[in-house]
């Protein structure tokens, strides 16, 4: 499953796919230490896939970013 599948992009924000729900409101919550099984109680519209989903895109954000840095330097 690749996270394209799940993640949507409106106005600029990421979302996940048919629940309305911000990526980063999943990213926070897993930062902030809430496990997976919490997340999917408290936000029912969410999936087990989904919230992977956000891991993978969060983690193509950060190769993209990395690439940028190291593309922009002399």
């Amino acid at each position: 499953m690749r996270w394209m599948e799940l993640i949507e992009q409106a106005g600029g924000l990421a979302r996940i796919r048919g629940t309305g729900l911000p990526v980063a409101v999943v990213l926070d919550n897993l930062a902030a230490g809430v496990s997976v099984e919490t997340l999917l109680r408290s936000y029912p519209t969410l999936t087990h896939a989904a919230v992977l989903a956000a891991l993978a895109f969060a983690a193509d954000l950060a190769r993209r970013s990395s690439r940028r840095e190291r593309d922009a330097q002399p």
